[in-house]
């Protein structure tokens, strides 16, 4: 009998130490568990903030990104040309005195606009001792004086070029290898330089000799110029369209950005911009094709998109 309650005593110890033990793993099992899930809970938090950049409308505009909308375009083969502004030939006339003496008025300066019949000048003629006029034959911009007050002047030499600057030469150097690619005819865009758009036109002249010195011939576009942004003088470069295709959808070839070495563009959902990993098919200077990741009517940031990209290098700088 002493043995029977000795044993049920042993018995009561142990069920005791093993349901007292299993108490005092559980809350550490618990706690495990919740680690975890709180673990996974902070790296999709921080993969949802890496995943989307707020910006407002207001810090849009103070950031200059540019808006765009993913679009067909057409892509362009071209070949860039180096050229400079000339005025149209056709439309600059030299004045030049008709009898030798003595310049006593000078009315006009060199960027004056001047109406045909306009007095540029007055001369006093050696022969006669009579003032007569130097007038403007047709109506536009001088470019060029040649006299002075009190000046002699003569037949011999110009005293005022005047040039129509409504129209204006591009002449552009082709170099001796692309010469059988240019003809009469191509279109051309002309990048003047000064931050605004392209000017499209056409080759105008190719002509039939070329140059010793630069082994190059010149080729030449006459180009609309009613704001006078196109200056005589001054150099512009040019790109030549040899051939073009159109693709579904493209967006800025400034759109692009690399992330961890993947191609991505930002493209804007509500008042976010998420980064997209995108396929790049066919691209030229402007526009690259998209056949992934982007579709036609997403609304992406087309320039100053790199800032984006700093943005969320920063917020992954945060949240490591």
């Amino acid at each position: 009998m002493s043995r029977v309650i000795r044993y049920l005593s042993f018995a009561l110890v142990a069920a005791a130490l093993i349901f007292g033990g299993y108490r005092m793993l559980t809350p550490a099992s618990t706690n495990i568990g919740s680690n975890e899930k709180a673990e996974k809970a902070e790296s999709a938090e921080k993969e949802e903030r890496s995943e989307g950049i707020t910006l407002s409308d207001a810090k849009i505009a103070a950031a200059g990104i540019e808006l765009a909308t993913a679009s067909s375009a057409v892509l362009r083969d071209s070949l860039l040309l180096n050229g400079v502004v000339q005025p149209n030939q056709e439309s600059l006339v030299q004045v030049t005195p008709r009898f030798p003496g003595i310049v006593r008025e000078v009315r006009k300066r060199i960027g004056d606009h001047v109406q045909k019949g306009d007095v540029l000048a007055v001369v006093e003629s050696n022969q006669s001792l009579t003032p007569y006029e130097l007038k403007a034959p047709l109506a536009g911009t001088v470019i060029d004086r040649q006299t002075t007050l009190g000046e002699y002047v003569s037949e011999q030499k110009p005293a005022f070029v005047v040039a129509d600057l409504s129209t204006v030469w591009i002449d552009l150097s082709v170099y001796r290898r692309d010469l059988a690619r240019v003809h009469t005819g191509d279109q051309v865009f002309i990048d003047p330089g000064d931050g605004g758009v392209l000017i499209e036109t056409r080759i105008a002249y190719l002509s039939p000799v070329g140059s010793t010195e630069t082994q190059s011939a010149l080729t030449r576009a006459i180009v609309p110029n009613p704001d006078q942004r196109l200056r005589p003088g001054l150099f512009v470069t040019a790109r030549v369209t040899l051939s073009e295709r159109k693709v579904a959808v493209a967006v800025k070839s400034s759109a692009l950005q690399t992330v961890e070495n993947r191609a991505v563009v930002f493209v804007r959902s509500g008042d976010k911009f998420e980064p997209r990993d995108v396929e790049i098919g066919e691209r030229d200077p402007q526009f690259a094709e998209i056949t992934f990741g982007v579709l036609e009517g997403d609304v992406y940031a087309a320039r100053n998109s790199f800032i984006l990209k700093s943005e969320m290098g920063k917020g992954a700088a945060d949240n490591d």
